[in-house]
C-alpha cells in the first residue's frame, strides 16, 4: 500500500508550517503548490534536508503546477491574502474569491476524490465558494476555525485559572470572526466548569462573570490581536497546526471530535449553510455532526452569527470573478 498524499495550496507562512508538521508526523507525501516559482521548491527543499535530523522519511515536492496535485487524497487550501492590521476577515472576500476559484477548480480536476481543508478568509465564505466549485460532498469540503478558535479560549482560560491547557476543554461555535459562539457553560478544567472556578477564584459571582466576558472577547478577537502585533501578515503556526489536526483525523481515521466549519442542513436550526459546529471527522470526512441544546443565551449568540455569516455569503454571491 502507497504512502498517502498531502497537497497543500499556498506557500506562505501557512503552507511552510503545514508541510513541516506533515512531515514530522508522516502523515503522507507531500506536495506544495504556489504560483511564485521557486518559493514552494525551496521551502520544501529546506524541510527534506533535515529529514535525518527530524526522524522523517516522506517526499516532498514543490511545484508551480496544479497538475502535480493529482490524486491527493487531502488538500490543504491556504491561499490567498493574510490580513493587515485594521482589516477584518471580511475585507479580503474580494481578492480571496477569485483564488478560492481558481484553486477550487483545479481541486476538481486534478483531485476529484480527495478531502478538502480550507484555512483562507474570510472562512465561511470560502469553504462555501470551494465545495460549491468543486461540487465535491459536503463531507468532504470542510473548514477550519473552530479547532484554532477552540484552542485559544481553551488557552486564556488556562492562563486565567493558573492550570495546564491540557487539562481545559472548551468550544465555540458559529461563524469564523467577531461573532463566533465561545461556549462559556459547557468550559470545564477536569470536567469542573470553569465557571465555578472563576468563582471560586476572586469569591465574587459578578467579577468571575467580568473576567470571562473578557476572555470571550479576547478570543473573538485573538487573531485580530496577532494581527497587530505582528504589523506584517496573519497568524500562520496556529492554524496550520489546527488545520493537521484536522487532516490527521481523516487521514487515520481517528473520530476526533473537532469543532469544524461544516455544511448544516438542520441542524441547530440552520440549514444551507457552512458554520462551525463540533464534528466527528475520521476517514469519511464528516462523518457527523453533533447537536445539543442551547440555551436562550447562547442561542442568541448563535443567531447573530449566522446572520453575519449569511450577509457575508450574499456579498460573495452578488459579486463577478
Amino acid at each position: 500500500m502507497g504512502r498517502k498524499k498531502v497537497a497543500l495550496i499556498g506557500g506562505g507562512q501557512i503552507g511552510g508550517v503545514l508541510a513541516q508538521l506533515c512531515a514530522l508526523r508522516e502523515l503522507g507525501d507531500v506536495v506544495m503548490f504556489d504560483i511564485v516559482e521557486g518559493l514552494p521548491q525551496g521551502k520544501l527543499l529546506d524541510i527534506a534536508e533535515v529529514a535525518s535530523v527530524d526522524s522523517f522519511d516522506v517526499s516532498l515536492q514543490g511545484t508551480n503546477s496544479l497538475a502535480d496535485i493529482k490524486d491527493s487524497d487531502v488538500v490543504i487550501v491556504t491561499a490567498g491574502l493574510p490580513r493587515k492590521p485594521g482589516m477584518s476577515r471580511d475585507d479580503l472576500i474580494a481578492t480571496n474569491a477569485k483564488i478560492m476559484k481558481s484553486v477550487s477548480e483545479g481541486i476538481k480536476q486534478y483531485a476529484p476524490n480527495s478531502f478538502v481543508i480550507v484555512i483562507s478568509n474570510p472562512l465561511d465564505a470560502m469553504v462555501t465558494l470551494c465545495q460549491k466549485i468543486t461540487g465535491f460532498p459536503y463531507n468532504r469540503v470542510i473548514g477550519q476555525a473552530g479547532v484554532l478558535d477552540s484552542a485559544r479560549f481553551e488557552c486564556f482560560i488556562a492562563w486565567e485559572l493558573g492550570v495546564s491547557v491540557k487539562d481545559v476543554t472548551a468550544m465555540t461555535l458559529g461563524g469564523h470572526g467577531d461573532d463566533m459562539v465561545p461556549l462559556v457553560r459547557y468550559a470545564s478544567v477536569k470536567g469542573i466548569p470553569v465557571m465555578e472556578l472563576l468563582e471560586a477564584k476572586y469569591k465574587d459571582k459578578a467579577k468571575a462573570k467580568e473576567v470571562m466576558e473578557a476572555m470571550v472577547k479576547r478570543t473573538r478577537g485573538a487573531g485580530g490581536e496577532v494581527v497587530a502585533l505582528l504589523k506584517n501578515g496573519s497568524a500562520f503556526y496556529s492554524p496550520a497546526s489546527a488545520a493537521i489536526s484536522m487532516a490527521e483525523a481523516i487521514l487515520r481515521d481517528q473520530k476526533r471530535v473537532l469543532p469544524s466549519c461544516a455544511y448544516l442542513n438542520g441542524e441547530f436550526g440552520v440549514k444551507g449553510l457552512y458554520l462551525g459546529v463540533p464534528c466527528v471527522i475520521g476517514a469519511g470526512g464528516i462523518e457527523r455532526i453533533i447537536e445539543f441544546k442551547l440555551d436562550a443565551e447562547e442561542q442568541a449568540m448563535m443567531d447573530k452569527s449566522v446572520a453575519a455569516v449569511e450577509n457575508i455569503i450574499s456579498v460573495m454571491d452578488k459579486m463577478e470573478f
